[in-house]
């Protein structure tokens, strides 16, 4: 049996969130927010208990988005939170000088491309090593949520590619954003919606 794992990832205007298991990749649930605001986020979630899935996912992916892990820890108080690293790996090098981020990137891939969570530890321990003094804001950034960078490591090795970041619906959304822009201000809040939804069913195909 395959173990349910849940991705979100939020560009402007929508809460989108989709469930990953194994090589299946479903949008669950679409709905514009207030910006991406707990109250939205936890209004997302219980429309999706409501529906019938009341079993909590076992891990939640996202960003620094402060609403949906507010939401979260309410909704599924048992769901292990894990940081992407596309979006973290990004704040960490933007608090860098320029002369140093292709180290600091290589050192940062060592952390999650690690093959054991006690080896990814002993990296970010070297990066902490090569950087903290220098550089204490990013190293700051980076060490903040540490725990929470590794929890991937907690489950299935096969399935790892698919929980340390967002990208699997962040590149959906991409599609769906381009095509949305093009309809600004000439459809409706319900037509909108409903051509979001369709956009998510054929981009989540392709």
């Amino acid at each position: 049996m395959t173990v349910p794992f849940y991705i979100l990832a939020q560009p402007k205007h929508f809460l989108g969130f989709s469930s990953i298991s194994v090589q299946i990749n479903q949008n669950t649930h679409l709905s514009d927010g207030y910006r991406e605001s707990k109250a939205s986020w936890l209004s997302v979630l219980q429309d999706i208990q409501a529906r019938g899935s009341q079993e909590a996912p076992k891990l939640a992916t996202g960003d620094c988005a402060v609403g949906f892990w507010g939401a979260s820890t309410m909704a599924w108080p048992t769901t292990q939170h894990q940081r992407c690293w596309v979006h973290k790996m990004a704040n960490v090098l933007a608090a860098l000088p320029d002369s140093t981020q292709g180290k600091a990137k290589g050192g940062m891939k060592e952390i999650w491309m690690a093959e054991t969570k006690a080896q990814a530890h002993k990296a970010f321990g070297t990066f902490l090593l090569d950087f903290e003094a220098k550089y204490p804001k990013a190293v700051g950034v980076l060490e903040k949520d540490r725990e929470s960078l590794l929890a991937f490591y907690d489950f299935p090795a096969e399935h790892w590619i698919h929980i340390r970041t967002t990208n699997p619906i962040e590149s959906s959304f991409a599609k769906i954003s381009h095509r949305t822009t093009r309809t600004k201000n000439c459809v409706s809040r319900s037509t909108l919606m409903g051509l979001v939804f369709q956009f998510a069913l054929t981009a989540e195909k392709s």
